[in-house]
């Protein structure tokens, strides 16, 4: 294990201002935040209803009702508050603050005397809590609080929450452990182990690290938990379950943690369960653990990941498959997926200073998580697929999961405060410092205030990505100072780049795709960075049989697909030309400014027979092929769209 996280420095404080980025936190404030409230409120007109507050309500006895919703709703309101919280942290808002205090009051008062909070089972099963961990999320709804209450506490100072989540987890810890009389289980989907890793770090007691590290160790265990509560109940699943009895692979607990070395499984419970696994290596030293979470990483991103940063090939259990099997077209790719895989990158990050895990921590950013969410802010992809057709979303029942346009809202919402609290919390992810090194993981504009050798460093980034590859520092110290500056080469530049120091060419090393530079820095020190965008067509690996004879276009980080409002229907009879040109055109697109388009001259093939099979013709003509950003398609007409085309 690379110890690099041993000696991350607290207390970066990072301002972010951005020409791309400053739309999309804008949007965050405005308008998302907003509008999620009104959803988890039932108050958004024509959309599918949350029941989220309601449920609180009832639990805490302002209304009378039954539970409605999904069993797991209360997870919906708790990542709402969360972003909530990373927005005050950037600028306290009374009014967004008093909507946030009156929800924590609702969610106080329906906390029972014990410390346990599930509105579920507060409602309509009260006898029953702790009886059904493989299908009823209980500790899955409190780890969403705890990463709440530790995110507000955090931007407000204010404890009611925090002190909610306390004696939550010291429930939980009461309930659960190895110790006689106590419940040897864990979660079927893991969200706890990470957040009570959080409510260590905020609170300093180690009883909630341990708590993680019991939950973490404990699954998969023999004989196996979610056997044996399952013939205590009587072999009887919930009524929502996937499956007729216990899949151990669906949840990750067939074996135990460090000893799975392929990710298996729904995708976000095995994203989340990841990020708990890095999380603890780190802070315990487990080079046992940290060894699986890195074969786990080399397994989703070098076989089972899709080229957007999409993960989960299988409607069926929202699940990876297997090596290699990476359909376009009845994939899942879940948004929240994405962004666990974000969190497991960003903690690999922690650990072990590579650029590829800060590659696909931007690869999913741009590709997934903006592209899920419509530039207005109040329409959502849950599946974001890489192939559409409509007519076979409307009629052909195994593709009816994949939705040609974004939803209001949807039953299960897991997604949309997703997004909210990923975009809220994006200042978290620019940078890290170690040994007296500041590595710069993504390219967004900001203000960064750092400690090093025991000096203050502010450094001012300007990035014109995704659109263009210039990124320039400029470096305000008092007195001069000694440190290294590590700067990301994405994969994506395939090695060309230029560095220049106050103008001029500079020495450095190059070191697990970062450059390294070590100098004395004085104040007005600029650097200069020029990343390469050039268009590239992208081949997958032969056993991806989906994409076979395919090429799909990227441009730095970005995606590129094709749309039929561009290019007409029938996007499947396109051939690229791999040896044209791509010109590159600036255009204004509503809701983002200005985006690079690209266009080419390719093929096309007509039908000039009406019959279904035929002998074959030549029948392949010249046409005009226009590309977008894949992060913004959907955004005007509703039509066919795919990101692999094929080629001549």
């Amino acid at each position: 294990m690379n110890n690099n996280g041993k000696t991350l420095k607290k207390g970066i404080d990072v301002e972010i201002n951005d020409s791309f980025w400053n739309n999309y936190r804008s949007l965050l404030k405005t308008t998302i935040i907003p509008y999620q409230y009104e959803a988890l409120n039932d108050r958004i007109p024509d959309a599918e209803p949350s029941y989220s507050v309601q449920n609180f309500k009832i639990a805490a006895g302002d209304l009378q009702g039954h539970h409605k919703g999904a069993i797991f709703q209360d997870s919906d309101v708790a990542k709402w508050l969360e972003a909530v919280g990373y927005v005050l942290a950037e600028e306290r808002d009374e009014e967004l603050e008093k909507k946030a205090d009156e929800l924590i009051d609702i969610i106080a008062r329906a906390q029972q005397p014990d410390g346990y909070l599930h509105t579920y089972y507060i409602i309509e099963e009260p006898d029953k809590r702790w009886t059904n961990l493989y299908d009823c999320h209980e500790l899955y709804c409190a780890g969403h609080m705890i990463e709440a209450a530790v995110s507000y506490y955090k931007s407000t100072g204010k404890r009611k929450l925090l002190d909610v989540v306390c004696k939550l987890a010291d429930h939980i810890d009461s309930v659960f452990g190895t110790e006689e009389g106590k419940l040897n289980g864990y979660d079927s989907h893991p969200e706890i182990e990470l957040a009570l890793v959080k409510l260590y770090e905020v609170t300093k007691n180690k009883k909630y690290l341990n708590l993680s590290k019991y939950f973490i160790n404990q699954r998969g265990q023999k004989p196996n938990y979610f056997y044996i509560e399952w013939e205590k109940r009587g072999r009887t699943l919930h009524e929502s379950s996937v499956f007729k009895e216990p899949n151990l692979y669906y949840n990750q607990s067939f074996a135990p943690v460090k000893e799975q070395d392929k990710a298996t499984g729904h995708a976000v419970r095995a994203v989340y369960l990841y990020t708990a696994m890095a999380d603890l290596a780190r802070l315990t030293n487990d080079d046992e653990l940290y060894t699986a979470c890195e074969k786990l990483w080399e397994n989703i991103t070098n076989k089972q990941m899709y080229i957007t940063g999409g993960i989960g090939s299988t409607e069926v259990g929202e699940a990876f498959t297997f090596d290699y099997d990476l359909p376009n077209d009845t994939m899942y790719c879940e948004t929240c997926a994405s962004v666990g895989l974000i969190f497991f990158a960003k903690r690999m990050l922690l650990m072990n200073t590579n650029a590829k895990y800060a590659d696909i921590m931007e690869k999913a950013l741009f590709n997934i998580v903006l592209e899920s969410m419509a530039l207005d802010g109040k329409h959502y992809f849950y599946v974001n697929p890489l192939e559409v057709w409509p007519k076979a979303s409307e009629n052909n029942p195994i593709k009816k999961h994949v939705k040609s346009e974004r939803q209001k809202w949807f039953g299960v919402s897991c997604c949309p405060p997703n997004v909210a609290r990923l975009l809220g919390s994006l200042n978290d992810y620019i940078y890290t410092v170690s040994n007296n090194t500041i590595y710069n993981h993504l390219f967004i504009g900001s203000k960064a205030m750092f400690k090093i050798n025991g000096s203050k460093v502010e450094l001012n980034q300007a990035s014109k990505l995704p659109w263009d590859g210039n990124v320039t520092y400029k470096i305000n110290v008092s007195d001069q100072v000694e440190f290294s500056l590590g700067l990301r080469i994405p994969y994506w530049t395939q090695g060309v780049f230029e560095i220049k120091v106050n103008g001029n060419p500079v020495r450095y090393s190059l070191e697990n795709g970062y450059i390294i530079v070590n100098r004395i820095w004085k104040n007005g020190d600029k650097v200069e960075l020029l990343l390469d965008m050039k268009v590239q067509l992208i081949q997958s690996h032969l056993n991806v049989k989906a994409n076979s004879g395919k090429v799909a276009i990227m441009r730095g980080p970005l995606v590129y697909c094709l749309e039929e409002v561009d290019n007409g229907e029938n996007l499947n009879t396109i051939l690229i030309d791999t040896k044209g040109t791509w010109e590159e055109k600036r255009v204004e697109f509503k809701g983002l400014g200005e985006l690079v388009v690209l266009e080419t001259t390719g093929y096309r093939e007509q039908n000039i027979n009406d019959n279904l099979y035929h002998l074959f013709e030549n029948n392949i003509v010249p046409t005009r092929i226009k590309a977008v950003p894949y992060l913004v398609w959907g955004n005007r007409d509703i039509g066919e769209m795919q990101i692999w085309t094929r080629y001549k």
